[in-house]
């Protein structure tokens, strides 16, 4: 992403769909299905915006903020496991079950 530049959700969720389905290719789980299954949804919320993989919930991102979280459970944030927002996903691989933060440069 470049600096400087209001990144959106859409954005997210694309680098975030691209980075699990090479890893899964990378691993040798690359089959159709499991590429099916890696496909990243939106969902509009009040407070959050919801982003599935699949049909499992995965990170929630607070509106206001647009600070990142990871989920306890469908629909519930959980402040604990946060990763940054949406100008700092640059900073993170999104491919593996949870999220890396890149070392610094």
């Amino acid at each position: 992403m470049e600096t400087g530049t209001k990144v959106t959700t859409k954005e997210f969720a694309k680098l975030l769909e691209t980075q699990q389905k090479e890893r899964l290719v990378k691993t040798g789980l690359g089959c159709v299905s499991n590429l099916e299954n890696a496909k990243v949804s939106i969902r509009e919320g009040k407070k959050y915006i919801k982003i599935d993989i699949g049909t499992s919930g995965k990170f929630m991102i607070e509106k206001t903020t647009e600070n990142i979280y990871g989920i306890k459970a469908y629909g519930v944030i959980h402040r604990g496991h946060h990763y940054g927002n949406l100008q700092t996903i640059s900073q993170y691989y999104w491919g593996d079950y949870s999220p890396i933060k890149r070392e610094a440069v």
